[in-house]
């Protein structure tokens, strides 16, 4: 969630996108106006349509989120899944669970979404599943580290979406206040990571606030 319209791009095309782009319905408003409130971070409803777009695309059956929050990204994921798809989505905070829990029942999802509880890093290497895409939006220090343990996961073909890569200009401008510096720091250097990776064409994306978005290289079968 931006922290405000012009973040990334000039302030009269952020207006202009904000009108044009399609709105959700009830349930995403609702979730919206939930996250506003209560200061919960989701991603961008652009972001969030992007992700949705993206499954459908390539058909994805298996897809692995790393932050659930309240489960915005969750229901657009879990919306654009085949029949037989299924989101694995893992968040450590039960309260969160709780509210992601309740609207996907109400999105009538919860047939898609398999919830892990626990730390990502712990729970990666219990997980034995081939996965279509994996979506990066969690701790943003430990962004590398998600990156390496989950790629072994990733079919060749696949496609990664991490975001907050921009994280509202500050990773080009520097840090707007000290509990800011290291996760900007991270990001930069994750994202020199990120776009030179050896198993990844890798591109950054400024919508949102900042998209990697990248194939994992390989044979396809």
């Amino acid at each position: 969630m931006k922290s405000s319209i012009d973040s990334i791009i000039h302030r009269e095309q952020a207006e202009y996108l904000e009108q044009i782009n399609p709105r959700g319905d009830q349930l995403i408003a609702e979730m919206e106006a939930y996250a506003r409130e209560h200061q919960v971070p989701i991603a961008d409803r652009e972001v969030a349509l992007f992700l949705e777009i993206t499954v459908r695309a390539i058909g994805a059956r298996r897809v692995l989120e790393f932050g659930t929050a309240i489960g915005y990204s969750a229901v657009h994921i879990a919306r654009a899944l085949t029949n037989d798809g299924l989101l694995i989505t893992m968040e450590p905070n039960e309260e969160m669970i709780r509210l992601t829990t309740h609207y996907l029942d109400r999105a009538g999802m919860l047939g898609r979404v398999r919830i892990e509880r626990g730390q990502a890093l712990e729970i990666l290497p219990q997980l034995n599943e081939v996965f279509d895409l994996i979506y990066l939006d969690a701790v943003k220090q430990e962004y590398a580290a998600y990156l390496d343990n989950a790629l072994p996961l990733l079919r060749p073909g696949g496609v990664v979406i991490v975001d907050n890569v921009l994280w509202g200009g500050q990773v080009a401008g520097g840090a707007r206040s000290p509990d800011q510096q290291a996760s900007t720091e991270a990001l930069r250097t994750f994202n020199h990571y990120f776009t030179t990776h050896a198993q990844l064409r890798a591109v950054i994306l400024s919508f949102g606030d900042g998209i990697g978005y990248a194939v994992k290289l390989g044979e396809l079968s």
